[in-house]
């Protein structure tokens, strides 16, 4: 009966901490986008502009989409083992020179929780891993 009592509170302690992002509003994650479409595309026929192109970016490693030349910094978390899950896509969207010091990235980020939520559930609709 005790290891019961203690797995019930350690239960919802997990539960607590599981990942919001799979609750995001990909509709509404467009909307979002739209602050990121001047450096980033996606789609079928998006290409890298002063940004990668981000299809299939959740889940993928970082640093590796081809014909772009990313900082030394980013290439540096490549090496530490950097995979775009939802995880590094929200703390690297909440402000992204916290997460990737010297990065290119000169965009300040997304303060509201929500918004990256949506924005990583509308970047999922073009991950082959969501398909």
């Amino acid at each position: 009966m005790k290891r019961t009592s203690l797995f019930l509170p350690i239960a919802a302690i997990l539960a607590s901490v599981s990942f919001a992002h799979a609750d995001g509003d990909a509709e509404a994650g467009k909307k979002v986008f739209k602050k990121c479409k001047a450096c980033h595309a996606v789609g079928e026929k998006a290409k890298n502009k002063v940004g990668p192109l981000l299809n299939n970016i959740v889940g993928r490693e970082g640093g590796v989409v081809e014909g772009f030349k990313y900082s030394k910094a980013l290439l540096a978390k490549k090496e530490e083992g950097l995979v775009w899950d939802e995880e590094s896509l929200d703390t690297y969207l909440t402000k992204p020179k916290a997460f990737i010091p010297k990065g290119k990235m000169a965009f300040a980020g997304l303060k509201k929780e929500k918004d990256r939520e949506n924005v990583i559930a509308y970047l999922k609709t073009f991950s082959e891993a969501s398909e």
